[in-house]
């Protein structure tokens, strides 16, 4: 397998990917997907709710507040010592104590671990009115998709590298406008692809031209695209699958013996 970086920033990481099979593409997208563990909160205590929203809606919300993760620090509870009843090692106290009137933002959480925070602190919660108060204690766990997609860190995904003909294309120049990513260029009557790893696979050039541009996705070289949702970096995303997948190997290798 051979790997080339494409692109980096804060908000993604683009991969050419060569020599595989979408089988084994698809088992990294369902390993990041489902089986990565991440912060979330699951429980929510209310001493005080006299904002608009009911509790469930209101610790749905929080629910869905991306937490910053520290996967050193804590354990699933049902890897914990404590063996699920909770405990500083597998459960993360946070407190929320504000009064109206004003909005109240994911910033406004008080964490007892200041490695875990809200990732997007300017998250709406709630809006509170004069003298309408709420005041909770939630509870974040570390978990995995598979329990509930709150707990997964982002998304991998991918798609076949494109392989594009040009032929004797009688509209360049509209081709290349129409183009959503950039991929052409029309010079002197004449539409040249500019950047392949751009296109999408969309088709909108195989349609407008009538067949006169072919698209398609390889077999076996792929773009692959992480997209952290704030959780946990790239390289952790990465880091972190291939630790999933030593362990299902591990566990099948194991339980391919006993039948032996």
């Amino acid at each position: 397998m051979e790997i080339k970086l494409l692109s980096q920033d804060k908000t993604q990481v683009r991969v050419v990917v060569k020599g595989t099979t979408p089988a084994e593409m698809n088992t990294y997208r369902r390993t990041v997907l489902t089986t990565l563990p991440a912060m979330a909160i699951d429980t929510v205590e209310f001493v005080e709710n006299s904002s608009a929203l009911y509790d469930e809606m209101l610790a749905h919300r929080l629910g869905l507040v991306v937490l910053k993760t520290d996967t050193e620090s804590y354990f699933e509870k049902a890897k914990c010592k404590c063996k699920g009843a909770g405990c500083a090692r597998c459960t993360l106290e946070l407190t929320l104590e504000v009064e109206g009137p004003g909005i109240v933002y994911a910033e406004q959480l008080k964490s007892k671990d200041p490695a875990v925070i809200p990732v997007h602190g300017k998250t709406p919660l709630v809006k509170l009115l004069d003298n309408q108060k709420v005041k909770l204690i939630a509870h974040a766990i570390l978990s995995t998709g598979q329990e509930h997609i709150k707990f997964s860190p982002g998304l991998l995904y991918y798609q076949g590298y494109p392989q594009i003909k040009v032929g004797a294309v009688k509209n360049p120049e509209a081709i290349a406008e129409m183009c959503p990513t950039n991929v052409f260029e029309a010079d002197s009557k004449k539409l040249t692809v500019k950047n392949k790893e751009a296109c999408i696979l969309c088709m909108a050039c195989v349609d407008a031209s009538k067949g006169d541009v072919e698209v398609s996705g390889s077999a076996t070289d792929f773009i692959l695209t992480i997209e952290p949702w704030g959780q946990l970096t790239p390289g952790q995303m990465v880091d972190g699958c291939v630790d999933a997948l030593h362990e299902q190997i591990d566990a099948l290798s194991e339980e391919i013996k006993k039948l032996k």
